[in-house]
C-alpha cells in the first residue's frame, strides 16, 4: 500500500530542514576561514603599508572611536634627536640594532622564572612593542605576549630598522593621548623632538614604562635616578646605536 501524501510531505520536509542545516554550518565554516584568513593576511598587508605611511596605534585608534584627545605629530627619524632614541634603545631594548626583534635568551629567561611559579617581567623588545602598538590590545596576557612574537619577527623581516624605531618613537605613549616623540616634546618641554637635550630625552625614555604616572618635565626623585642611570648607560653603551642615523 502506498504512502499518504501527508506522509511523503513530512519526509520531504525533513529533508528540506536537513539540507539547510548543513548549508547553513558550510556558510558559517566559509565565512569563520575566510575571516581567520583576513586576519592572518591583515598585519603584513599593512605592514608593507606602514613601510611609506605613517601607521596609527590600536590606542589611538580607540581614542578615537571614544571620541577622546589625541595629539600625533609625526615626524621622521631624522627630526627626532639622536639622544631620545639612544636613550629608549638603552631603556627598552638595548641589542635592538642586532636582534631579529625577539631577545631569545631574555625571553627564555622569562618562561623559566614562569615555569618556577615566578611572575615573569620584561623581555619585549621594541619591536615587539611596536607591534602591540600596531596590531594588539593594551592589557597584560599570555595569549598577547604569544602574539607578539611572530608579529614581531614579521615587522623586522619586512621593516628596515630605522624604520621600526621611528614608528616606535611616532606612536609611543607619553601621557594622556599624547602620542610620539613631537607631541611629547611640545607638551613636556615646549620645544621640538629634534631639540631634546640628552637629560630631557633620558627623562622621556624612562616614562615610558610608566607614561601615565611619570612627569618627564617634573619627575619624583625615583624618576630622576632612573634618568640618570639611562645617561650613565648611554654613555658606556658603546657600538650599540649602529641604526640610529646621526649616531
Amino acid at each position: 500500500m502506498g504512502r499518504s501524501k501527508t506522509a511523503v510531505g513530512r519526509e520531504t520536509a525533513k529533508g528540506g530542514r536537513t539540507r539547510g542545516k548543513r548549508s547553513l554550518w558550510r556558510t558559517l565554516r566559509r565565512r569563520v576561514l575566510q575571516l581567520l584568513l583576513v586576519l592572518i593576511l591583515l598585519p603584513p598587508v599593512l605592514t608593507i603599508v606602514y613601510s611609506v605611511v605613517p601607521p596609527i596605534s590600536t590606542l589611538m585608534l580607540a581614542r578615537y572611536v571614544q571620541f577622546l584627545w589625541v595629539d600625533r605629530q609625526w615626524v621622521p627619524l631624522e627630526e627626532i634627536s639622536p639622544h631620545l632614541a639612544r636613550s629608549v634603545i638603552t631603556s627598552e631594548d638595548s641589542g635592538f640594532c642586532s636582534n631579529d626583534g625577539v631577545e631569545w635568551d631574555a625571553l627564555q629567561d622569562q618562561v623559566e622564572a614562569l615555569s618556577e611559579g615566578e611572575r615573569p617581567r620584561g623581555a619585549s623588545t621594541i619591536t615587539m612593542q611596536t607591534a602591540k602598538n600596531l596590531f594588539l590590545w593594551g592589557e597584560r596576557s599570555y595569549i598577547r605576549k604569544a602574539l607578539e612574537l611572530p608579529l614581531a619577527l614579521m615587522l623586522d623581516a619586512i621593516l628596515s630598522k630605522e624604520r621600526v624605531l621611528e614608528i616606535y618613537l611616532n606612536i609611543a605613549e607619553w601621557g594622556e593621548g599624547i602620542f610620539g616623540a613631537e607631541a611629547a616634546a611640545q607638551a613636556w618641554f615646549g620645544k621640538s623632538a629634534k631639540d631634546l637635550s640628552r637629560v630631557e630625552a633620558a627623562r622621556l625614555a624612562t616614562a615610558l614604562p610608566n607614561p601615565l604616572g611619570r612627569n618627564p618635565a617634573r619627575p619624583s626623585a625615583g624618576h630622576r635616578r632612573l634618568a640618570a642611570t639611562n645617561l650613565a648607560r648611554v654613555r658606556s653603551a658603546g657600538p650599540i646605536f649602529g641604526c640610529v642615523p646621526g649616531n
